[in-house]
């Protein structure tokens, strides 16, 4: 028998019933900061594991998917009380596969909600075919409700200014929309049909959350998210309509140790500007221009902007803006002449 009554777990709360009624029945509005959640595909999900050859004694019984002809009447369902409980900024990341992807797309705007990203995940593990191309790739699709300010940790796991090897900035790389992430690969262990791997839940409740903050799980699955938000210090609540996966993963949810993940986390190098996010004065404006054309007679743009940005202690784009900024009929003054590079 399912039950309406929570199962708390270090601050948590998990609900065994049916997302839908649950959120109405458990979830105030405008109470939720962050949904991180994956739902059924409507493809057949109680028979997923067998594409990528797992064990069946390995594999948690009681799946519930939800029939192709219903995706769109259930996405939307479930979508409109996701919507209903964020609150005015908050912020959802919804992993769908293709099928059903205009149903879910459909939802999250017909439901009000903002979208942000379209991000593809791309792992490994693909499902082998001879007829068509490999899937290799998941979509994320990250929207956010309008009304109030958005959390979005900009140098939670990598500074602005922090570069690779080559020279590339970190930050930048960490943020493009095709994220490669592969799946986690655990032989011999009990898994759900199609677990998300912690390091795509880490990168999405680090960028879109705060300690404390409450983050949901509309479908639980194999508690992942759950683990995830603990394990970095979150609330969180969560619903899951699968008696057999419930039960199964409550004892594992107790031996979780909250904030756990935050002494493993990547520390960002971040370099504080004295005068970033300022705005330009026309005398500071006049002593750029001036300094970068002295710079540009022995040096390249880059390492030109480089010098600027410790000497004005301003950031790459606010410099590169002003540059940018300057009027053609401008071009013929001598210390403006080095600008052209930037229009």
């Amino acid at each position: 028998m399912i039950t309406p009554s929570p199962v708390e777990i270090h601050g948590g709360r998990f609900y065994n019933e049916d997302c839908i009624q649950g959120a109405k029945r458990h979830l105030p509005d405008s109470s939720v900061d962050l949904i991180v959640t994956d739902p059924p595909y409507g493809i057949n999900g109680d028979l997923l594991h067998k594409h990528y050859n797992r064990k069946e004694g390995f594999v948690v019984d009681g799946y519930v998917e939800v029939p192709a002809a219903e995706y769109s009447a259930f996405s939307h369902r479930w979508i409109e009380q996701a919507a209903r409980v964020l609150r005015p900024g908050g912020q959802i990341y919804v992993v769908s596969g293709y099928t059903h992807l205009l149903a879910i797309l459909e939802a999250l705007r017909d439901a009000g909600l903002e979208e942000i990203n379209h991000i593809i995940w791309k792992y490994n593990f693909g499902v082998f075919t001879r007829t068509k191309y490999v899937s290799s790739h998941y979509h994320i699709l990250y929207c956010a409700k309008p009304g109030g300010k958005r959390t979005f940790n900009t140098e939670s796991r990598f500074g602005l200014r922090e570069k690779d090897s080559q020279g590339q900035s970190l930050n930048y790389e960490d943020r493009e929309d095709v994220w490669m992430i592969n799946r986690e690969y655990k032989p011999g262990q009990v898994k759900n049909k199609n677990e998300l791997p912690m390091a795509l839940l880490t990168k999405m409740i680090q960028y879109s959350s705060g300690e404390a903050d409450l983050v949901a799980d509309f479908f639980l699955g194999g508690f992942s998210t759950a683990r995830v938000a603990l394990e970095l210090n979150r609330r969180i609540v969560g619903f899951e309509i699968s008696r057999g996966i419930f039960k199964a993963r409550i004892p594992e949810m107790r031996k979780v140790v909250p904030g756990r993940l935050l002494s493993d986390l990547r520390v960002p190098r971040i370099d504080t500007l004295d005068h970033q996010g300022r705005k330009w004065t026309e005398a500071e404006t006049d002593s750029l221009l001036r300094r970068y054309y002295d710079l540009r007679k022995k040096r390249t743009k880059k390492a030109t902007v480089e010098v600027l940005i410790r000497e004005f202690g301003r950031g790459r784009f606010s410099i590169e803006k002003v540059l940018s900024r300057q009027k053609p009929e401008h071009q013929d003054e001598p210390r403006l002449a080095a600008l052209t590079d930037f229009n």
